[in-house]
């Protein structure tokens, strides 16, 4: 079934990078619907409050990037200093403290030094990558399939650990839900039993989530309604990250979760008719209320990594200025004349390029 996505739900992911949440809600565990979805991500952000030395320095200073856009194992670290926030260290070019946006220094994770996500985890030996989530994860077409970020991560993860068992449990459409709960529970799939071999788990997954919420808002589900559906939607997801590392007898050997955060295409402005198939995909509808639940989820995904020891990766972040109004010079994630778009013609999905660039996040957060 095809669904509207809300333009005011691509303005909720202004992301500020510190400042008060707008909205407070308490998680609870509650059932959720298991429609399938053929839509996909809208964002979510990370950020925190890291000790560097240079608060002002861009990503790219005093690390060591090679051509393929990963950072060295050896790259330097930043020494102790003043706690600055993830947003106008990492991301400078784009922060900006008075536009709303979600609160992650409240969480105080730990930030990579080459900014891609965070550094919560040192991975090493591992022997098996199982890929979780939706359709970033999948691949979608028109990228062919050699292409996909997931193809890609596994090649530069055997030219590192060496040769790797490889599984699948990715599905389009999916949502947090089909991680743990019946009928599809990816986890259950791809774990039905004790994993012996050291683990690395990789996820894309809550675009859908977030896309079916705002499509009930749209059509006019109150507030008392909808808040309820994101609070279960992200305890579905926290659940689902608790059950890798609270009972150790799962991995006896070890297991290391990295997921991202949620991007979309228009770099900012909630222009979602900058996408000319925006329309056929149902971006039409306003929802007032989307900004603060979608913002108090985004903050969520941070608390999770943080509480679970695991990593996030900015997706949202790196792929701000190469949506839809990549050449838009007055639009605040504007990266310059000639920047690449990394989204494909279905307006959701990364394109070769935006495939590579995930795969390289993931990578970076795995050498560090």
């Amino acid at each position: 079934m095809r669904r509207s996505i809300s333009s005011a739900v691509f303005s909720a992911l202004l992301f500020a990078c510190t400042g008060e949440s707008p909205l407070t809600l308490t998680a609870r565990d509650a059932e959720i619907s298991n429609a399938p979805d053929a839509l996909h991500d809208a964002g979510v952000n990370a950020d925190a409050e890291e000790t560097f030395a240079d608060a002002e320095a861009s990503h790219d200073a005093a690390i060591i990037v090679d051509d393929a856009g990963l950072v060295h194992a050896d790259a330097e670290t930043f020494p102790d200093a003043e706690p600055v926030g993830l947003g106008p260290r990492c991301f400078p070019e784009i922060f900006d403290p008075n536009s709303p946006g979600p609160n992650y220094d409240q969480f105080s994770p730990i930030a990579g030094a080459h900014c891609f996500g965070t550094n919560h985890q040192t991975i090493t030996g591992v022997e098996k990558v199982v890929f979780l989530g939706d359709s970033v994860t999948q691949g979608t077409p028109p990228t062919p399939l050699s292409e996909r970020y997931r193809q890609r991560l596994t090649g530069m993860l055997e030219d590192h650990f060496g040769e790797l068992e490889v599984e699948n449990c990715a599905a389009w459409g999916a949502r947090t839900d089909d991680l743990l709960d019946p009928p599809n529970q990816q986890v259950h799939e791809c774990f039905p039993e004790a994993e012996p071999k050291r683990t690395l788990v990789i996820m894309t997954i809550g675009g859908n989530d977030i896309a079916s919420v705002t499509k009930d808002g749209a059509e006019g589900a109150p507030i008392d309604v909808t808040r309820p559906l994101v609070e279960q939607f992200v305890q579905k997801m926290r659940d689902a990250i608790h059950w890798f590392k609270d009972d150790p007898a799962r991995f006896p050997n070890g297991v290391f979760i990295i997921f991202a955060n949620m991007y979309e295409f228009t770099d900012g402005t909630g222009d979602v008719t900058s996408c000319p198939a925006a329309g056929l995909a149902g971006f039409d509808q306003p929802w007032p209320d989307a900004e603060p639940l979608v913002i108090w989820a985004n903050e969520q995904y941070m608390q999770i990594a943080v509480e679970t020891g695991t990593d996030l990766i900015f997706m949202l972040e790196h792929f701000c200025g190469h949506g839809f109004h990549n050449d838009d010079p007055n639009t605040r994630c504007y990266r310059g004349p000639n920047t690449e778009r990394w989204f494909d013609l279905t307006c959701i999905h990364p394109n070769p390029t935006g495939h590579e660039q995930i795969a390289n996040m993931f990578m970076n957060v795995v050498l560090e």
